[in-house]
């Protein structure tokens, strides 16, 4: 059965289009509506497996609408459409953080052809995503066991892998140290996963943490601000040619590479964002950053990928532990779109899967701060 839709956006420009591309992917669009007040009546008569949300309309806007669902307690999946602007990015965080499970952004020009094409392409993920679990909440990301727990630096597995969990793990050299780096790669879904999961991070970490997530320009510095609120670590979205420091979370720029290189000293590291082309028909990329840590941070690094459609990062992954890396992936139950965690797993690149719950405790235990303490309290031992 096809997933139904309601969009909602107060021009029938927007609507048409939104219900084009919904109906390109194999949705039923069912009704649609002119404002937020309306919507609400269709919501009760038309009952959408999901709802298309324009941000800004007269009125109740989208925001107000979507925090109204919530407190009366209508779990409907709810996908945001968003202009490509500052103001755009912004409201778009806010309703994130209120439970909306993704976003999109409204095509800029032409209606027609590419513009369709590039629309229908950013709502596919949210599309697969609804219809793999349409009674799950929207924005909810569920918790499960891990398949297995690290306990030091070296990630000593200390519960058994669940069977079929993953393939078996490939042989690739051994971490040489402790990680002085923490690369995440992240796609739909993302920032619902990362403000959950960086808040959990240790307040003091001995190591940068430079984040991939696909989002368009603006949108990436709004995602670093709202994470900044939300972890005494600094948060910020990465320049060009600045340090890595340690205790620092470097957000890659929207629409930019952004990588690891050497400073001018041939000692410290120093971030790099480029204009390089796409990777994966993804800018940021997580193959691009993860490709140049893993050059140089040989044997002391951390990669992590969570939640996302398709496979960026998986190439970069297996580079990772080539290098002699840790990689780490979300499991199945806590993404929103399984995709870009499974293909690292089921291709033998993860020492690790666990879910959300747990993914800042695994990475913060593959840290130099993570293994300094271990050691400190093995040697305090009678």
């Amino acid at each position: 059965m096809p997933l139904r839709a309601l969009v909602v956006d107060d021009t029938i420009l927007f609507r048409t289009v939104v219900s084009r591309a919904l109906e390109s992917c194999g949705v039923e669009v069912v009704a649609s509506s002119p404002n937020a007040s309306a919507a609400l009546a269709r919501i009760e008569t038309a009952k959408p497996d999901a709802l298309f949300l324009d941000i800004e309309m007269p009125g109740m806007s989208g925001i107000e609408l979507l925090r109204l669902l919530r407190e009366r307690g209508d779990a409907i999946p709810v996908v945001m459409v968003s202009a490509l602007t500052a103001r755009g990015g912004e409201l778009t965080m806010r309703a994130l953080e209120l439970g909306a499970l993704g976003f999109v952004t409204k095509p800029e020009a032409n209606f027609q052809g590419r513009g369709l094409e590039e629309l229908a392409r950013e709502l596919k993920p949210l599309v697969a995503a609804i219809e793999a679990g349409r009674d799950r909440s929207a924005g909810a990301l569920a918790g499960a066991a891990p398949d297995r727990v690290p306990t030091g630096a070296a990630g000593k597995q200390v519960a058994a892998a669940k069977p079929g969990a993953a393939a078996p793990a490939r042989a690739f050299p051994s971490p040489s140290g402790p990680a002085e780096i923490v690369v995440i790669g992240v796609s739909t879904g993302g920032p619902q996963a990362l403000i959950r999961m960086v808040p959990d991070l240790p307040a003091r970490m001995d190591v940068p943490l430079v984040i991939v997530q696909h989002m368009p320009p603006l949108f990436t510095a709004t995602l670093a601000k709202s994470l900044a609120k939300r972890t005494p670590l600094a948060v910020k979205e990465a320049e060009n040619a600045e340090p890595l420091r340690p205790g620092t979370i470097y957000i890659a720029p929207g629409g930019k590479q952004c990588r690891v290189t050497l400073a001018a000293d041939g000692l410290s590291k120093l971030l790099r964002v480029t204009d390089d082309p796409p990777e994966n028909n993804c800018r940021p990329s997580v193959d691009y950053l993860f490709r140049s840590a893993a050059h140089h941070y040989y044997g002391r690094l951390t990669a992590v990928v969570m939640t996302g459609m398709g496979a960026d990062g998986k190439r970069g992954a297996e580079l990772v532990r080539r290098a002699g890396g840790r990689v780490i992936a979300q499991d199945r139950d806590s993404c929103v779109v399984y995709g870009m965690p499974k293909e690292v797993v089921d291709a033998g690149l993860a020492d690790l899967v666990c879910p959300l719950d747990r993914l800042a405790a695994a990475i913060a235990a593959t840290t130099a701060r993570a293994a300094a303490t271990e050691r400190a309290d093995t040697d305090g031992r009678p």
